[in-house]
């Protein structure tokens, strides 16, 4: 497993790079956003570790281009700031995952693994519910053929909420699965995703698939809100 690790403090990079040999993953290292774009848009990774706060080329900067130039490639991104805003932010520019510093290695090790495990999973047939159509390929979705653009976290979402059709949800479930957290500040980052799929998923149609399960999560299914649920 090849890992591109895209830090300008070389301490903390070379921190990062002696760990992951450690555990048997090969390591390359760019000291600046530029340099590491064009190392993950050229090269062969697994995943990239990306810091926020780049000389060049920021992170988010970074994330953003990647993601338009079509490429996949997991992304756990690093910051010293760890607000809620922040976290959204990074999401939203299409990272699979968000540590803040300081951190401790083995948390970072176990993301790492995680989302490679995640990445090698994420191929095969298409998964349908209802009038959705995923690709795990592609990353692609459409409802009643029609094509939904999706971030990357959306779209990690909504196969979740797919591959679990007619199951109460919690938040701590969603944490755990779609951001390897379990920690209360992700209730709110939670809702916002959720209410972003809603938007796309559903606005647009009768049938409501996403609907809340009052104080305890959210739940996909094809019917109308009963009782303890709201598609709101």
């Amino acid at each position: 497993m090849n890992i591109l690790v895209v830090e300008d403090e070389k301490k903390v990079a070379d921190f990062i790079k002696r760990g992951l040999e450690d555990d048997d993953f090969q390591v390359s290292i760019a000291y600046n956003g530029e340099e590491g774009l064009n190392l993950a848009l050229t090269g062969e990774f697994s995943l990239a570790i990306l810091d926020v706060m780049l000389p060049k080329k920021d992170g988010l900067t970074v994330i953003k281009e990647l993601r338009e130039a079509g490429s996949n490639l997991p992304v756990l991104m690093l910051t010293a700031r760890g607000t809620t805003e922040d976290i959204v932010s990074g999401l939203e520019a299409g990272a699979d995952d968000y540590l803040p510093k300081p951190f401790a290695f083995a948390e970072l090790l176990a993301r790492v693994k995680a989302l490679v495990r995640r990445s090698e999973w994420d191929h095969g047939a298409e998964i349908l519910f209802a009038d959705l159509r995923l690709d795990p390929v592609t990353h692609k979705v459409w409802r009643s053929g029609n094509e939904i653009e999706l971030t990357a976290k959306e779209y990690g979402l909504l196969e979740y909420m797919v591959s679990n059709p007619n199951t109460e949800l919690t938040r701590a479930m969603i944490a755990e699965h779609c951001w390897d957290n379990s920690f209360d500040s992700f209730t709110y980052v939670i809702d916002v995703y959720v209410s972003y799929l809603r938007k796309k998923v559903d606005r647009d149609y009768p049938t409501k698939l996403i609907h809340t399960v009052r104080r305890k999560g959210f739940m996909l299914r094809e019917s109308l809100a009963l009782p303890g649920f709201s598609d709101r």
